[in-house]
């Protein structure tokens, strides 16, 4: 971005709750052991009333957040290591083998499931009553996954904080929210930060991706109301859209919404790393659906222009296997995907590109599932691939990862649940018949 100075408004965020924190845990009465251990076991003890529950809790946390990365993986390893206490659990499963009666076993597994819970759980659990506890846990994790890989205690430690976030961001309990040019600066610079598809370059981008002929809309969680958790970025135009740079053109016409008869999904970014796992995608664009669909009449046709972001990796594999790129296809593919090739050269491979990409899209995978992360995303949600355009994104992430192609997936309201069953269920990849016809070589 060149004139969105980010940090500022969210450092000062930042600062704002620690010092809420460090006057919440003056109020923690000295101790002669101080230590982390010490402090998650005051917590856990749980002596005094609900504030002082809250100022330890403040303590903890504002403790961690002063640690560098090797204190907190420390951190995070001690918090892990506050696991079940095996005895209870053998005794309580024991309890359940031997239970006469289903009375006395249903009595046996409900104390199974006591004994199984962790105390790191309901320590976790107490961080929730400081203010913005349930945003620091969200943070928490995000550090907790990069620092995870390898260790069994602290991957453990990711299971139940995952759970504890999955069962607290159930899509409902969400707020669903238009974002627009009059929102607050704060929040338009957190968007602008966490775009993670189509990089916004200025203000003014961010202006004309918020015009009247433009939507966003997120999911918010009412315990972090300045924060999104996922947006979408919405165009509204004439026809399905062919490109990206084109879609973004801060100098392109303002188009009236009652001419525009297709929504264009262009850009979905998540926002927290802290709750990946966690899917809340599906569920917005079936919501920004019908937002639109009341909002604006004349829509006929709901769609996306995604980029095809592990192409060119599997592309760069496939030139060296003759069963997929013939020896014939592959020299001028290769002089068409060099840096500065001529226009030439490029049109000339574009009838390969496009059947190598619908192979991609609907022939390769893992099992049932889409190689292509963008292609099982929509798919899963219900959607059809329709249409796949070379040249779509020029940009440099365009080239590198995609070959400049993108697609449009469509949503038709009236079959998205039967294609998201046939996908979920049988690995079926809907899509219309010239892509298919390009999968299987057809021109």
């Amino acid at each position: 971005m060149n004139d969105i100075a980010a940090p500022g408004l969210l450092d000062r965020a930042v600062r704002r709750i620690q010092d809420v924190w460090r006057d919440m845990a003056s109020g923690v009465a000295r101790v002669d052991d101080d230590s982390i251990d010490a402090q998650m076991r005051a917590c856990l003890a749980g002596r005094g009333g609900e504030v002082s529950a809250r100022n330890r809790a403040a303590k903890l946390a504002q403790a961690y957040l002063g640690l560098d990365e090797a204190g907190r993986r420390g951190f995070l390893g001690t918090l892990a290591g506050f696991d079940a206490d095996p005895e209870p659990v053998a005794e309580a499963y024991e309890a359940v083998r031997t239970a006469t009666s289903p009375a006395e076993r249903a009595t046996a597994k409900a104390g199974l499931r006591r004994a199984l819970d962790p105390p790191r759980a309901r320590l976790l659990t107490q961080f929730t009553a400081i203010p913005d506890g349930v945003k620091f846990l969200v943070d928490l994790r995000a550090t907790l996954l990069d620092l995870m890989r390898g260790d069994p205690m602290l991957m453990a430690l990711d299971s139940d904080l995952r759970a504890l976030l999955a069962s607290w961001f159930d899509v409902g309990f969400l707020d669903l929210r238009r974002i627009d040019w009059n929102s607050p600066a704060a929040l338009l610079e957190k968007l602008a930060g966490y775009e993670a598809v189509h990089g916004v370059r200025s203000w003014r981008d961010m202006k004309n991706r918020l015009d009247s002929d433009r939507r966003c809309y997120a999911f918010f969680h009412p315990r972090m109301p300045t924060e999104p958790l996922i947006f979408v970025e919405v165009a509204l135009v004439e026809g399905l859209a062919d490109s990206v740079q084109r879609l973004l053109d801060p100098k392109a016409p303002l188009l009236d919404t009652k001419e525009a008869d297709t929504a264009i999904f262009y850009s979905i970014s998540n926002c927290q790393r802290g709750l990946s796992g966690i899917s809340f995608g599906n569920f917005l664009i079936k919501r920004v659906v019908e937002e639109l669909s009341g909002e604006v009449r004349n829509l006929k046709a709901f769609a996306t222009l995604s980029p095809v972001p592990g192409f060119r990796r599997w592309l760069d594999t496939a030139m060296a296997d003759p069963a997929v790129v013939g020896e014939a296809e592959a020299p001028p593919l290769r002089a068409a995907l060099a840096s500065g090739a001529p226009a030439a050269a490029r049109q000339a491979a574009e009838p390969v590109l496009a059947r190598l990409c619908a192979r991609y899209l609907l022939l390769e995978g893992k099992g049932t599932r889409a190689l292509d992360p963008v292609a099982h995303f929509h798919l899963s949600n219900g959607a059809r691939l329709e249409r796949i355009m070379l040249g779509a994104d020029t940009s440099a992430k365009g080239v590198r990862e995609s070959a400049t192609l993108m697609v449009n997936y469509l949503y038709d309201p009236a079959k998205i649940e039967q294609y998201h069953e046939d996908y979920a269920g049988e690995g079926k990849r809907n899509a219309a018949t010239a892509v298919r016809r390009l999968a299987r070589g057809g021109a």
